[in-house]
């Protein structure tokens, strides 16, 4: 069939530059995203708090049977903590913009809401509650527990910055792929299981195998959890992080989600 017979509506587009974004769009967008996400039920807010809570309970509870003293540090709490916190983040932002033209698939069909628009709300409501569930879980445990920790803001705000920064490029490629192809999902939902235990959650990275080592280091989540480590550990050995490799993953892979969603996101959603 001759391209040009095809729809405008149904063409592949990318939109001006200057309706790629607007403010007021993506303040509206943040309110039906709290309403609809956490503000549902009483509890929408509280159960962010209590899931990575009870996660690191569970392993605290459990490990502390083996082991005497956790890897590093004195406090099992914060050890597991400082992993499973920056992967909560992670994972939660990004799934949340993986999904945000789907869920916003009836306010883009107005011209003046742009999936930029979609992605940046979802990603700006996420990322303040996975911060603020952060603040609190962090705060409660140097409250209750003797950690002897000597937080590094510096260090752990690098370490949120970076998470936030690949859960963004991740989020916006899936965003595309979830749309692109309909088994993404339960290619996604595979891959993204182990990636805790593969990340540096439950064994320290300088403790594994040389073999093991040179392929985990590839994974942008192992510097992550290495440079928030070394925020409250000032003696743990991150000299294997790199917080320039996962800037570079981050947006080489947000460059690609935005470039593919620019040409095909209108297309796709009328197609689906």
């Amino acid at each position: 069939m001759d391209g040009s017979r095809i729809s405008p509506a149904l063409r592949p587009c990318r939109p001006p530059l200057r309706r790629l974004f607007s403010p007021r769009a993506v303040g509206a967008l943040m309110l039906r995203e709290m309403a609809t996400t956490y503000g549902r039920s009483p509890g929408g807010y509280l159960w962010a708090i209590l899931e990575p809570v009870a996660g690191i309970a569970i392993l605290t509870f459990a490990f502390s049977f083996f082991f005497a003293a956790p890897p590093i540090g004195s406090s099992f709490a914060l050890f597991y903590a400082t992993a499973m916190l920056p992967f909560a983040l992670f994972t939660t932002v990004a799934n949340r913009v993986s999904g945000a033209l789907v869920f916003s698939r009836p306010l883009l069909s107005y011209p003046v809401v742009t999936f930029v628009d979609a992605i940046t709300a979802r990603f700006v409501v996420n990322l303040l509650a996975e911060l603020l569930v952060f603040y609190i879980v962090i705060t409660a445990i140097l409250l209750m527990f003797d950690t002897r920790a000597v937080p590094d803001i510096a260090r752990i705000g690098e370490a949120l910055a970076l998470a936030a920064l690949f859960a963004l490029a991740v989020g916006t490629l899936n965003a595309w792929l979830f749309l692109r192809f309909h088994t993404w999902h339960v290619i996604w939902s595979l891959i993204s299981r182990p990636l805790f235990l593969i990340s540096g959650g439950l064994v320290l990275f300088e403790r594994m195998p040389q073999a093991l080592q040179a392929v985990l280091w590839w994974n942008p989540l192992v510097h992550v959890t290495g440079i928030m480590r070394s925020g409250f550990f000032p003696d743990y050995p991150d000299s294997y992080t790199s917080a320039v490799y996962v800037c570079g993953v981050s947006l080489a892979l947000l460059l690609a989600g935005l470039r593919l969603l620019s040409w095909q996101a209108k297309w796709l959603l009328l197609e689906r």
